[in-house]
């Protein structure tokens, strides 16, 4: 084996950071690690061999920086979250090291294509989308920064499906993600956990007189644990993700086997093994919500148990539990991890109600991620208390003392005290999981200034004036390394050749793009870089689905989960306003553009699947058209997922955030989209307004009716019929939909969007669409000017500092984790 002299001794050349390194490592670990050589290895193989040398040069940092958190006892910070949309990570952490360089020039030289191999990987698709993607980009971005933390989720053996359109509708298809195994994680038996459900409680009086609780006859699954190391870039700072695998306590029960029942004999390994078996199940059944409900308190109970592992390692006194640990919920769903914490500080620490609950609120933080109450997560009691007994018993006395605060406070407000129970009356009653969370944290933070203020003033309006100094707003952001310095290298480097590096981790560098926006030869450079990733992509288009765009009409795209709310069937209704355009007049000024959409819609979700046939549908009239000489195409890209967002940001020039105002906590995509150079057409919603605000108004195409006109006009009776007979294009549109010209073959295909449409509209799509449409002749008439676009593309890029996911996690840092500044 080869070996280096060092200041410190002989190392294994291997280790090094550099192109013979790698090459060495890399036929090493295919032929030691494999078993394979260059006659007998796959394309798989020589990528498996690939990211293992890749992550024999993390493994020394992760060590080295896991045993620094040890070593100093730091406080570390734990986000617990159920989705962690975290994609492939060869390609990130080959620009984390900084070895980017040397990996393409090793890989050359041993006639390897990088990308080639890097398409080799599959997404790891553990998230629906921007949850977990927001929860991959903090995970980035703690590592990068140097803060102590750790990730917590599950690992699904099936992420989020496959999508594959068939005859324009969608057809789900399971994600095995792990079929060709993962290079990336470390099986972690000896810390495997031990969760458990069902069972009885009873009270006993300890050695002290005390009256005290057990939770006994329970079911028990086996949480073992698998670590992903997540690299910060060019820090040397590798933290940890670790994700929970069920397994039966019992792997085979022989009283069966000896009978000759083998299907019983397997039957509770199948059963506990069941929980991490596919992420997020169809919840319209019982069955599946009780599942829902085990995948949620199985990974947060585990999590619990490691925490506090790690804590009695250097520390014993309770006490100080929240000096040492912040632990941050990802939304509701793990919001069951306070009463685990309270659950084990009382049962089985031993201490008291009072120091118990007040070491809980000051270690728990929760971020609220929904602006629609009706997305609120809530439990019916008894699915709750027959799994888990005890918890529900300390909610009822966790609710109990915080009704009896709010009676002191409020006193003779009955109402007030229905409003802000924990229990939701009804049959059956049901526990409001949010409320839980915002009563057992000291801090609760919306994700953009919009959301933030609807949540105080509209949603959680009693939590708010109960805790007022509990609530913040922190705005979401993105990771530049992977959104822009890997996924836009060509953009990356033009903006490196001008101002430096550093915006990198400091975005608020990218400020310095702005002077360089009114010079001419810098931004024919930059539309080299458009054209030739719009020239990329659209290959990529052809290859995928056979349909031939233009790079030189503007891609206007829509990128997102289909949602109603989230209105992709506004954006088709200016599709076909477009087409009709062209239709009456061939020679009318329309702008050429390719249409692009990707999401997936829920599986039990009709309408947003039936808005996906339509959309597909529409694409079929318009893509078969050739009366309008291609100038418009539209294209609708099967499952979407992380890789192929990286492909399209890179290539957009409009970004579509046209959800209706009030609806969007936040968005993330906008950012992506902003900080690739794309501008926005968007409604006054989530984090549009922030854009608008560091960008100028000027340098956006904001529309719609903004929150309190939408209230009012709901308030007053809203009439979609109204604006359908005013407005001549909408009307044409809509009769045209409903005379089946987009469905020739399946008449009635659509009468369900039409009767939406014409009947309660819940969106707002019509009230919106003749301002949505003026917006877009607006966007049109500035494409044509390349200048004028160009500078307004540069000044989106140079303001999007302030959506980097670093700035983020620096504010919750310092406001809420108690990391200083």
């Amino acid at each position: 084996m080869a070996k280096k002299k060092t200041q410190t001794g002989w190392v294994n050349v291997y280790k090094y950071m550099t192109k013979e390194g790698i090459q060495r490592s890399f036929l090493s670990k295919r032929e030691y690690a494999l078993a394979k050589d260059k006659y007998t290895a796959t394309l798989n193989d020589d990528y498996m061999a690939l990211a293992i040398a890749v992550r024999d040069r993390i493994i020394e940092r992760w060590i080295d920086t896991q045993q620094g958190y040890h070593k100093q006892n730091v406080k570390r910070v734990y986000y617990l979250s159920m989705e962690f949309l975290i994609g492939r990570l060869l390609g990130t952490d080959i620009m984390n090291l900084g070895l980017w360089d040397e990996v393409k020039k090793a890989m050359d030289e041993m006639g390897f294509d990088l990308e080639q191999l890097r398409d080799c990987e599959t997404d790891a698709g553990l998230g629906n989308g921007g949850l977990g993607r927001l929860a991959a980009c903090f995970l980035d971005s703690m590592a990068t920064m140097g803060i102590a933390a750790h990730g917590y989720g599950i690992r699904y053996d099936y992420g989020i499906f496959n999508q594959k359109i068939v005859n324009g509708y969608q057809v789900e298809y399971p994600d095995k993600w792990l079929s060709n195994g993962s290079p990336w994680e470390f099986q972690r038996q000896e810390y495997t956990a031990k969760v458990r459900f069902g069972g009885r409680t009873y009270s006993y009086t300890d050695g002290e007189g005390r009256t005290r609780m057990k939770w006994v006859d329970t079911e028990d699954v086996l949480a073992t644990p698998y670590d992903i190391p997540v690299v910060g870039y060019k820090s040397d700072i590798v933290n940890t993700l670790r994700l929970w695998s069920a397994r039966s306590s019992e792997e085979f029960d022989f009283r069966y086997f000896n009978d000759g029942d083998y299907e019983k004999a397997v039957y509770s390994k199948v059963f506990s093994e069941n929980i991490s078996k596919v992420l997020y199940p169809n919840d319209s059944m019982s069955q599946g919500r009780e599942l829902r409900l085990k995948q949620e308190y199985f990974f947060t109970a585990a999590s619990i148990a490691d925490i506090i592992r790690r804590f009695k390692v250097e520390n014993s006194d309770f006490r100080a539990f929240p000096d040492k640990v912040a632990i941050q919920l990802n939304d509701t769903h793990p919001s069951i991890a306070i009463v685990e914490v309270l659950r084990i500080l009382l049962d089985e620490e031993g201490l008291e109600w009072d120091t118990a609950w007040d070491i809980t609120v000051r270690t728990f933080a929760y971020t609220n991620h929904t602006v629609m109450p009706e997305a609120l997560e809530t439990w019916p009691i008894p699915m709750f208390e027959k799994l888990l007994p005890r918890h529900m018993q300390l909610i009822y006395e966790i609710n109990m003392h915080f009704l009896k605060s709010v009676a002191i406070r409020f006193p003779g407000d009955v109402d007030r005290l229905r409003r802000v129970s924990i229990i939701e009356e009804g049959d059956p009653k049901r526990i409001r999981m949010a409320y839980l969370a915002m009563i057992g944290t000291h801090s609760t933070n919306g994700v953009s200034a919009l959301h933030s203020e609807l949540i105080k003033t509209k949603i959680f309006r009693d939590f708010y004036e109960c805790f007022p100094e509990r609530f913040n707003n922190k705005t979401n952001g993105i990771t530049p390394r992977r959104w822009l310095a890997k996924a836009n290298m060509k953009l990356a480097g033009l903006i490196t050749s001008v101002i430096g590096d550093k915006w990198v981790t400091e975005t608020s560098d990218l400020k310095k793009l702005l002077p360089y926006r009114k010079d001419a030869s810098f931004r024919k450079k930059w539309q080299d870089v458009k054209i030739e990733n719009k020239k990329h992509f659209a290959d990529f288009i052809f290859k995928s689905t056979g349909i031939m765009v233009d790079p030189e009409s503007m891609f206007d795209v829509q990128i997102k989960r289909i949602h109603e709310y989230k209105r992709q069937l506004l954006f088709g209704l200016f599709i076909i306003a477009e087409y009709l355009k062209l239709k009456k007049n061939p020679s009318a000024g329309v702008q050429p553009r390719t249409f692009i959409v990707s999401g997936k819609a829920a599986p039990g979700y009709a309408m947003a699947k039936l808005i996906i046939k339509f959309m597909n549908s529409v694409a079929d009239v318009v893509n078969r058209d050739k009366a309008i000489r291609d100038r418009l195409k539209v294209v609708f890209l099967e499952n979407y997922r992380v890789s192929l967002a990286e492909r399209i940001f890179p290539a957009s020039d409009l970004s579509e955030q046209i959800s209706t105002a009030g609806t969007e906590a936040s968005g993330t995509g906008c950012m992506k989209f902003m900080m690739n150079g794309a501008l926005t057409i968007g409604t006054y919603d989530g984090a549009n307004i922030e854009m608008a605000e560091e960008v100028g108004r000027d340098n956006i195409f904001l529309f719609g009716l903004k929150v309190a006109a939408i209230e009012e006009l709901r308030g007053r009776g809203y009439n979609p019929g109204g604006y359908i007979n005013n407005s001549p294009a909408l009307a044409e549109i809509v009769n045209l939909i409903d005379s089946n010209f987009f469905s020739p073959v399946d008449p009635g295909l659509f009468k369900a969007i039409v009767d939406n449409l014409r009947g309660s509209d819940p969106y707002f799509l019509c009230a919106d669409f003749d301002d949505y449409g003026k917006t877009q002749d607006a966007v049109s008439a500035l494409y044509a000017n390349k200048a004028a676009w160009t500078e307004k593309a540069i000044i989106n890029v140079g303001n999007a500092g302030k959506f980097s996911s670093d700035r983020t996690i620096r504010e919750y840092a310092k406001d809420i984790w108690g990391l200083g500044a």
